[in-house]
């Protein structure tokens, strides 16, 4: 498919940015807040046009679905974005050298960012608020199951920058067939960076074929390690919250490890899980534990092709370990890098999770859940970033730059 002459469309209107004062942008923000509010219901009535082509059961469909309350609360995330300092022009390291040349280094846009994404409408406003407070066009690639609702959100993000007279390829948003998806990621010397968001399907995908690069995001394997220090009373309500909270995230819990010693206190640490229904694939000794406690039918003896997967679902896994090293080695083989947790009063098996866990973010007596750039303080999020080459965790307004040096001289030239 041939889409060149977007990507350069993007290209210019990225250009263009570097000319629009910040207090504009913020003027642009706060407008699509206002927009997006005012259009809720042509962008409900688009988004019930692709929830009637999903099963209410897939673990997708609350992803995709939009309501009135959640725009409220996206046009609220947008004025924040607003009211966010702008992360350009930031001074990362200033030093004057002996010859008396003088360096700095300051934080820059990327240019044009191409972001591939699933059922997620929500992820359209968040990348153009991102982007646009950072000074960067982007190009779309959203899932064709949520495409009628793009479409309707980029209408109304594209009314408001005309009328602040922006170039509308500020935002561009592909075509939903596979084709654009291959188109995009071969766009060398158009899109400065790939952001996959999405399950690791897509984003393996995105990595192998990808002529661009990649700052992957998305795909959690989330576990929590109830050690045997573990409060029973936390620990109940960190793994309901962390699995039951909304189960289609990346952030939700996965895997419960449980010590061995503690077998007896899993009856009541998932306990809180029956009310929602959460199917539980267990080894043969938290079986046990289980059988009696928890509905029979709800249970199930674990395979090894339990342990690693994403559910997105009502669904998770429960390992017995001998110990804090068996649940470190247990979450470095399964885990996918972006979220784990530990459960425990013991400061030094706390500490010791915390340092060994190799993970964006690792957490002592506290729910997975929290992974998220608003809740860490940062505003939006453009997904969490499981690599760690720029970015790692929520990638926020800071991460959404890259920099450049400024040299300057007074005539001084390089001895040979």
């Amino acid at each position: 498919m041939e889409l060149n002459h977007l990507y350069e469309a993007a290209r210019t209107a990225g250009r263009s940015l570097l000319q629009l004062p910040v207090e504009r942008v913020n003027e642009i923000l706060r407008a699509v807040a206002d927009a997006t509010v005012a259009h809720a219901e042509d962008i409900l009535t688009e988004n019930a046009r692709d929830l009637e082509r999903m099963q209410p059961e897939n673990p997708l469909y609350d992803r995709l679905k939009l309501t009135p309350e959640r725009l409220q609360s996206i046009a609220a995330d947008t004025r924040h974005v607003a009211e966010l300092p702008s992360p350009l022009g930031r001074v990362l390291r200033h030093t004057v050298l002996p010859n008396g040349l003088d360096l700095t280094r300051v934080s820059v846009p990327f240019g044009v960012i191409g972001v591939i994404y699933e059922a997620r409408p929500n992820v359209t406003f968040d990348v153009f608020a991102l982007c646009l407070k950072a000074g960067s066009a982007c190009v779309l690639k959203g899932g064709s199951d949520a495409d009628c609702s793009n479409r309707a959100i980029v209408q109304v993000i594209h009314g408001v920058l005309e009328q602040f007279g922006v170039d509308p390829a500020t935002l561009t948003l592909l075509p939903a067939g596979r084709e654009s998806t291959a188109s995009l990621l071969q766009a060398r010397g158009y899109v400065d960076l790939i952001i996959p968001r999405g399950g690791r399907t897509l984003i393996d995908y995105v990595r192998e074929h990808a002529r661009i690069p990649v700052i992957e995001t998305g795909a959690g394997v989330c576990h929590a390690y109830f050690d045997a220090a573990g409060d029973l009373q936390k620990g109940a309500a960190i793994v309901n919250n962390a699995k039951t909270r909304r189960v289609s995230v990346c952030n939700a819990l996965d895997s419960l490890l449980v010590h061995e010693s503690r077998l007896a206190d899993l009856p009541a640490l998932c306990a809180p899980l029956e009310e929602s229904r959460v199917h539980i694939y267990a080894d043969g000794a938290a079986l046990a534990a289980l059988h009696g406690h928890y509905p029979a039918e709800l249970l199930e003896a674990a395979t090894e092709e339990n342990y690693g997967m994403e559910y997105m679902d009502y669904k998770m896994t429960v390992r017995t370990v001998a110990s804090l090293d068996e649940a470190l080695a247990h979450i470095a083989r399964f885990g996918s890098g972006h979220s784990e947790c530990i459960i425990t009063e013991d400061a030094a098996a706390a500490d010791r999770f915390l340092q060994m866990v190799d993970a964006a973010c690792v957490y002592a007596n506290a729910p997975t859940s929290f992974t998220d750039g608003a809740q860490f303080g940062l505003g939006a999020e453009i997904g969490i970033s499981t690599q760690k080459l720029h970015a790692r965790g929520p990638m926020a307004l800071e991460e959404m730059t890259t920099y450049k040096w400024l040299i300057r001289g007074n005539g001084q030239v390089r001895p040979k």
